[in-house]
């Protein structure tokens, strides 16, 4: 019982870490465009963090990270490691200010712990396949959006603009299959809302003498609404991490059946975790602030408001899907998106490049680490 209520704690304290750690994915490019200043920014992400709570209610996430590693595989011993191993590189990573997703470091971290319980074989090979899978493609589809929603907002006619808008808008509501549940309800609406908003504040600018500093400042109020609809795929996709792991330690002790099953009945595990990471996020991470709003490269508030709306089209997709994307990933892969549009050389590739890197490195690394902690633990804890 006393390891159990140890891990919830680290639980806690890793998913406050996420928190200040990504919290450069939601306020990078809001604080860099000086839409807000920095604390207002992590307070205004922090609100949306929480808001998560009351719209992502399935737990898919949850569901597929705690089934990375096979219901036999899993002991109160192997979560601790997994999670030890994932703060300890979370921290190296937020000191040294590298983006490296929270999402995959604990993911690794579970899986190498399992390794060194009971092989390979103890690994969901389906779960890791898709966590991967999403390394690739959370950045390009981040980018790819963010690439067609720049294109669209340069537009110079108005009407060329709303058009458009209107007929993808409307292409989405009546023809994209939204889940009947609350989440999916929330994204169909989210997704026609964020349309007319974006089409009212460019017919209200057209008719009130557009200027380049009215349609600046235009975009500055809707980086606003961007950020905090980022704010709310961070939170939805990102809390779940480690409510998924908490529910499989629950379950491992016999309280509950399984994962789905412990996350409707305790209430305390979600309204628990989206706390955790709003508050981590209020905390600031201002070293990976600067690598994500600066170093990439320079974006406009029109750019900040395309990669925001980008990011937080793909983590809701992702989310409906199950993947345990990285928040991380996606706004880098947007913001990358924005600068290409301006010209390729406009990103700074050798950065993005390091970053790759990060990427590519986290889960084995964290993997690595948790082997480490669980030999280590093994020999104190039986």
């Amino acid at each position: 019982m006393v390891l159990l209520v140890v891990i919830i704690v680290l639980c806690v304290i890793f998913d406050f870490i996420n928190g200040f750690h990504d919290a450069a994915n939601s306020i990078a490019t809001i604080v860099s465009t000086k839409v807000l200043t920095p604390f207002q920014a992590v307070v205004w992400a922090a609100v949306f963090n929480f808001v998560a709570y009351y719209i992502f209610t399935d737990f898919k996430v949850a569901d597929t990270v705690a089934k990375t590693v096979h219901k036999d595989s899993i002991t109160l011993l192997v979560i601790l490691s997994g999670v030890i191993a994932a703060i300890i590189w979370n921290l190296i990573t937020w000191w040294y200010g590298i983006p490296s997703s929270s999402s995959h470091t604990l993911i690794g971290g579970f899986a190498g712990a399992a390794v060194a319980y009971n092989g390979f074989g103890s690994i969901d090979s389906g779960s890791i396949y898709k966590t991967v899978l999403f390394i690739v493609l959370a950045p390009l589809i981040g980018m790819i959006i963010s690439i067609i929603i720049t294109l669209i907002f340069v537009q110079k006619s108005v009407w060329v603009k709303v058009g458009i808008l209107a007929v993808i808008m409307l292409t989405c509501f009546f023809f994209v299959p939204f889940e009947h549940s609350k989440k999916g309800m929330f994204e169909k609406y989210a997704l026609l809302s964020l349309g007319i908003i974006f089409i009212c504040a460019f017919l209200y600018n057209y008719f009130k003498g557009e200027n380049a500093y009215r349609t600046a400042n235009m975009y500055k109020k809707l980086q606003l609404v961007s950020s905090a609809a980022l704010s709310v795929g961070h939170g939805g996709s990102d809390a779940q991490k480690v409510m998924g792991i908490i529910a499989a330690s629950l379950v491992t002790m016999g309280h509950y059946s399984n994962v789905g099953d412990a996350l409707s009945h305790a209430e305390w595990i979600p309204l628990t975790c989206y706390s955790a990471i709003a508050l981590g996020t209020m905390s600031g991470g201002w070293k990976i602030v600067k690598t994500m709003g600066t170093k990439i490269t320079k974006v406009t508030p029109l750019e900040g408001v395309c990669a925001e709306t980008a990011g937080a089209i793909t983590l809701f997709t992702a989310a409906n899907l199950g993947a345990p994307v990285s928040t991380t990933h996606t706004i880098t892969g947007s913001i990358m998106g924005v600068g290409a549009t301006k010209r390729l050389s406009a990103v700074r590739w050798g950065v993005t490049i390091n970053l790759i890197w990060a990427w590519i490195l986290t889960i084995p690394v964290s993997a690595l680490l948790a082997m480490i902690v669980y030999h280590i633990l093994h020999l104190f804890i039986k």
